[in-house]
């Protein structure tokens, strides 16, 4: 696949970027790079190569999943520029 000029400027357009005509073509340049390193990405042989998330083998430490209130109550209130019976205090917004 090729870029050229004529499609970096609907990219950019689509994208909503303003790209100077000047700097058109080295974008063409620079992208059609880019596509031919993936393509020689697509050469390498991976048949029976199982997919990684991480080169490091390892499981993730798992908790309880228990519904807590945070035990913070009253650090979180400590912010608030009102409070009352442990709870935030805000305008009325509907009449």
């Amino acid at each position: 696949m090729s870029v050229d000029k004529q499609t970096v400027r609907k990219v950019a357009r689509l994208a909503r970027i303003a790209v100077p005509e000047e700097r058109l073509e080295p974008l063409a340049g620079e992208l059609n790079g880019i596509l031919a390193w993936i393509e020689q990405l697509n050469e390498v042989d991976v048949e029976g190569v199982e997919p990684m998330t991480t080169p490091v083998r390892m499981t993730l430490p798992m908790r309880e999943d228990n519904v807590t209130d945070g035990g913070k109550r009253d650090q979180v209130l400590a912010n608030a520029p009102k409070t009352e019976d442990g709870f935030f205090v805000v305008p009325k917004v509907v009449e």
